[in-house]
């Protein structure tokens, strides 16, 4: 490629990655609308219910979102009952996030959440497993090489 081309929109690697997440949470948003909640709650919602009462700054890794984009979240989830922070007790300084029985619950009325959204994406499953790996490894390659 020609080093003049290299500064073209669609010869950016980020662009097509920016669109494409900014495409996909706009499909999630109505599908999240009628429970009151929006895709970043989803995805705090996701990790607490793999990994229930970790810290504020291991959701946060797991998110790849800093404190200061975080915390309001979690205070409007706080707030709509979903979950509830607490300093912990082996260490003031850490504050341990834990869903309520109303969060715990909200895992079994989204469940329909993922297939719906493979209707949106509308590709053959393998596509998708394979572009979920290269993007996993495209992470893992750029956490490296920071």
């Amino acid at each position: 490629m020609p080093k003049e081309d290299l500064q073209k929109l669609e010869n950016q690697i980020c662009f097509p990655l920016y669109a494409a997440s900014r495409l996909i949470i706009k499909k999630y948003n109505p599908l999240l609308e009628s429970f009151n909640i929006t895709y970043t709650q989803y995805l705090v919602l996701m990790v607490l219910w793999e990994n229930n009462g970790i810290s504020v700054s291991e959701l946060g890794e797991k998110l790849y979102l800093d404190s200061g984009t975080l915390t309001p979240v979690l205070k409007k989830m706080e707030s709509s009952e979903l979950l509830k922070r607490e300093r912990s007790n082996k260490d003031e300084r850490s504050v341990i996030v834990t869903l309520t029985p109303q969060g715990k619950s909200l895992k079994k009325r989204l469940k329909d959440i993922p297939n719906k959204m493979g209707v949106c994406i509308n590709a053959p499953n393998e596509d998708i497993i394979k572009l979920r790996t290269m993007l996993q490894n495209f992470i893992k390659n750029m956490e490296c090489s920071k």
